[in-house]
């Protein structure tokens, strides 16, 4: 709220400055033209910008109750514009980092980033059909989600009207085994090998978690959570494999396209109370969330 009064502040002194010509909506020119009718201020230069608040993604996430809209300008890590979209940090870059959406096979788009070489989804992934259109059972039952062969996915504690905007649905291995794909064209769940470039390039997994969480959404103390990769975790728990839901708040579990054993597969993860990222195996009856990589 500082921030924003601070900007308002900017901006009514450079209204009082002579030269600068103001008119009806509010036009800061140094040619004394009108402000265009659609907009309530207008600001008009050949020779200058304008600066928004400038900070460190420390001071960015520190931020209290951050409005939805509120804009900064990150000057460490990944360096540009950000928005908060009335739950997330979000960066505004292109090229150097982001790439824009992809879109699903249910039409939901996802802000990508580039971490390293590699570009992630910086969502989880929510959709409910296989590339060839064939649908993802849901299965909510915890005794039928127990007894699954094949691939599936549910929302947390089902609740899908809560938990699938923020954290998208939660699938057993069996599905981001099959051979019908559960990323977008062009894109695939990472392996393991993918998952180590990712945190290597990150600093390694000692101190790569708290790189990769966003700071909202987490129980306290969220040690460490800058985002600075613009990964953007979040703490969407998981189902372990006999149907039952866990640590929602606490941590956030990804799926690699890699098994460990007949009935395990590796996945990564972030946690409230430590700035490092984790890997491991778990039962592929789980359900974990999924992020998709480009190919």
């Amino acid at each position: 709220m500082k921030t924003i009064f601070r900007l308002f502040v900017v901006l009514g002194f450079m209204l009082a400055i002579p030269g600068l010509k103001t008119s009806g909506q509010s036009s800061i020119s140094s040619d004394g033209s009108l402000a265009d009718p659609s907009a309530m201020l207008d600001v008009k230069s050949t020779a200058s910008g304008m600066l928004l608040p400038r900070m460190t993604a420390s001071q960015r996430t520190g931020i209290s109750s951050p409005a939805n809209g509120l804009i900064v300008y990150q000057t460490d890590g990944v360096a540009g514009f950000y928005y908060f979209n009335g739950t997330v940090w979000t960066y505004l870059g292109s090229a150097d980092h982001y790439s824009g959406n992809v879109i699903d096979m249910d039409g939901n788009a996802y802000p990508t980033v580039k971490i390293g070489n590699q570009e992630w989804m910086a969502k989880n992934l929510n959709v409910t059909h296989y590339r060839n259109g064939d649908s993802i059972p849901y299965v909510p039952a915890p005794g039928a989600w127990s007894g699954l062969s094949k691939g599936a996915y549910c929302y947390y504690v089902n609740e899908p009207a809560y938990y699938s905007a923020i954290y998208g649905a939660l699938y057993n291995w069996l599905a981001v085994n099959d051979s019908r794909n559960i990323c977008p064209s062009g894109w695939h769940v990472p392996t393991d090998a993918e998952w180590t470039t990712m945190t290597s390039y990150l600093g390694g997994l000692s101190v790569a978690g708290g790189k990769m969480k966003v700071a909202l959404r987490w129980y306290y103390p969220n040690v460490g959570a800058l985002n600075t990769s613009g990964f953007s975790s979040l703490p969407g728990g998981d189902r372990h494999e006999e149907g039952t839901f866990y640590d929602e708040s606490i941590y956030s579990t990804f799926w690699s396209s890699t098994e460990s054993t007949s009935t395990n597969a590796w996945y990564y993860g972030t946690e409230y109370y430590d700035i490092a990222a984790g890997r491991s195996n778990y039962n592929k009856k789980a359900g974990f969330s999924v992020r998709c990589i480009r190919n």
